[in-house]
């Protein structure tokens, strides 16, 4: 019987005298399972090539329209679930491609030209909702982009061969604008500004992706904007109010929540020196540490403040590693940050 199944097999997998495959063919792996079937002519397949995987199921399901060259493609997982199906012209992406999720539903639209996104391409969340609308030109996102943002806020900018150009907005659930910036060659440039229930809250400039200077809104009560590298340090005054410490010496009171004062301002100037007093000074006023009279360790700072800083560990750890870093510096070495 294995003689037999041996023969068969040998009579339909046949190779003409120019080397080119005839007829059908069926392809099996050394235990005999198999691998692909179909139908050549003149070497170029034709009409139905399944491929399977081990245990018998289909895999990948090619449909010729033109021998060799055009298939419509579908993909399938080891479970029968359809994952994906497009047309492969010459082996490339070629025209819509559909991607599904194991549930049967539509998780991506891709159009191809060629082998490369060209044209539009449409993302949806697990509800079926859209979540991202973006156009693309030789693999490259080119023209309008829109993202949703929770249930029905929404960002949206504009792409140029691959980069933001001019404006982005983002807004929120209820209408309101989040943020809005500006791009030139996919690099911030220009005004960005973050809003906080439809109110701007930090107002930054940029130069070719580069930031120039950050301003933060404080109410002291009244509205004012000042620039961070103007804010020496920071801290609570309850749990609704922060002392904020000028570098012109002056103290103002912002009458908000510490905590939104602190996540505007970031963490780019600033170090949380002690996480339980929530005690926030500028990283590059931080001389070193001395010892108050009890022999506890506090931070010398320079100007010194009307109040003495305990750091906790994580704060001597960064002190720590930002002395190895100058040291190596000073020695003429370069530091290596990994």
């Amino acid at each position: 019987m294995l003689l037999m199944a041996g023969m068969a097999c040998q009579a339909q997998n046949q190779i003409d005298k120019q080397g080119r495959r005839q007829g059908h063919w069926l392809k099996t792996d050394n235990q005999g399972a198999k691998v692909y079937e179909g139908t050549f002519v003149d070497g170029m397949e034709t009409g139905t090539f399944t491929y399977y995987y081990p245990d018998g199921k289909v895999r990948i399901r090619n449909e010729y329209s033109v021998p060799g060259k055009i298939c419509k493609h579908s993909v399938y997982d080891a479970e029968g679930n359809l994952l994906a199906t497009g047309t492969f012209n010459q082996k490339n992406r070629d025209g819509l491609w559909t991607f599904f999720s194991k549930q049967g539903k539509v998780v991506k639209l891709t159009n191809y030209k060629m082998g490369v996104r060209h044209g539009q391409q449409v993302l949806f969340n697990s509800k079926g909702d859209t979540a991202e609308v973006s156009t693309w030109a030789d693999n490259h996102r080119h023209g309008r982009w829109w993202k949703r943002i929770g249930l029905n806020g929404y960002i949206t900018a504009t792409y140029v061969h691959g980069g933001i150009e001019g404006r982005l907005v983002e807004f929120d659930d209820k209408g309101q604008l989040v943020r809005e910036g500006h791009y030139v060659n996919g690099e911030r440039h220009g005004q960005y500004r973050y809003y906080e229930e439809g109110k701007l809250v930090v107002d930054e400039t940029w130069k070719a992706g580069l930031l120039r200077d950050r301003k933060v809104r404080l109410m002291v009560p009244e509205e004012m904007f000042v620039s961070v590298s103007d804010i020496n340090y920071m801290l609570p005054r309850g749990k609704n109010k922060a002392v904020v410490y000028l570098a012109s010496g002056t103290q103002v009171v912002d009458e908000e929540e510490p905590e939104r004062l602190y996540a505007h301002v970031g963490d780019g100037r600033f170090t949380l020196a002690n996480k339980e007093a929530r005690i926030m000074v500028a990283t590059d006023l931080i001389v070193g540490t001395t010892h108050d009279k009890e022999g506890r360790e506090i931070l010398s700072l320079d100007p010194k403040p009307d109040f003495e800083v305990y750091p906790d560990e994580d704060c001597l750890r960064m002190l720590h590693s930002l002395q190895l870093q100058q040291q190596t510096i000073d020695a003429g070495g370069e530091f290596d940050f990994e």
